[in-house]
């Protein structure tokens, strides 16, 4: 019997070798949006201004409209979001890493601090009373902790479907599957921070669409805990436009325990306010106790 080898060229991907020769061909190939990996080899226009903390770079990605991701970060980490073309809705969740029963709540985040409009300063509390993340950063101001996210329901109605690898997937289907990248569920799926897409409220309790503030909008986040942060790209409930539609967000994380130092002191966004203080303490003494274990 005579073997006869095909050259990967000829055979495409119709054989495994082609298959895997056409699969080494993408290695080093960029599109618009992506996660890179190494975080060192991402193209400078994600990390311009970052040149001291290259080596510090932990997550490096463009997320499209229309697509969700997660990754477990760092006490210490810093994130940087760019609404770089101006049109993105991102619906963000917050777990305790190791502790995935304790994660980011709405409620608190917006009672504690006596503030429904986040930004710089704002801290983001978790169900037990302690600081997950402060927003150290904010060239936005166009964000929402009153509305929630979008509905696999809700999609459905308005643009003809809203399951998750729909034309127009809702947030909590989206955020849905990142949680489940760590072992949650549909359960664990609690209201959502939404970020570049921002609403008010007037004096009867009605609320009002803001929209976004335009392009390279960003917003930085410095994590107190180690914590699992989902993120997903998609419309806000209230945008009245009729077409679902949006821009891609980019996402630049890097390491920074120096900060903690630095927002304790007031040195990073100015004094932290008593409940902001108090939470924040919170967590250290848990971190405390937990080491001394």
């Amino acid at each position: 019997m005579t073997q006869v080898t095909e050259s990967p060229a000829a055979a495409g991907t119709a054989t495994t070798a082609g298959a895997r020769a056409h699969a080494r061909e993408q290695h080093g190939r960029t599109v618009d949006t992506m996660r890179h990996v190494p975080a060192t080899a991402a193209p400078e226009r994600l990390t311009a201004g970052l040149a001291e903390t290259a080596a510090a770079l932990t997550w490096v990605e463009s997320l499209a409209f229309g697509r969700y991701t997660t990754m477990t970060l760092a006490r210490g980490t810093r994130i940087r979001l760019t609404d770089t073309s101006g049109d993105a809705c991102v619906h963000a969740l917050l777990y305790r890493a190791g502790a995935l029963h304790e994660r980011l709540n709405i409620a608190d985040t917006v009672k504690v601090p006596w503030q429904a409009y986040p930004s710089t300063g704002h801290p983001l509390l978790s169900d037990a009373g302690r600081l997950m993340a402060t927003i150290v950063t904010d060239t936005s101001s166009r964000h929402d902790a009153l509305t929630g996210a979008t509905t696999l329901e809700g999609n459905t109605a308005r643009y003809g479907a809203g399951t998750a690898h729909s034309a127009s997937p809702a947030a909590r289907e989206l955020l849905t599957l990142g949680a489940l990248k760590s072992g949650l569920g549909p359960r664990d799926v609690a209201p959502s921070l939404t970020l570049f897409k921002g609403v008010s409220v007037d004096p009867a309790g009605g609320i009002t669409f803001t929209g976004s503030a335009g392009a390279d909008a960003a917003v930085e986040l410095l994590l107190q805990l180690d914590a699992v942060l989902v993120l997903a790209n998609t419309a806000h409930p209230l945008d009245p436009r009729p077409d679902f539609t949006g821009t891609a967000v980019d996402i630049v994380a890097w390491h920074a325990p120096q900060d903690l130092a630095a927002l304790e002191s007031g040195a990073l966004t100015g004094p932290l306010a008593t409940e902001h203080l108090q939470a924040l303490h919170n967590t250290e003494h848990d971190l405390t106790a937990r080491n001394a274990r």
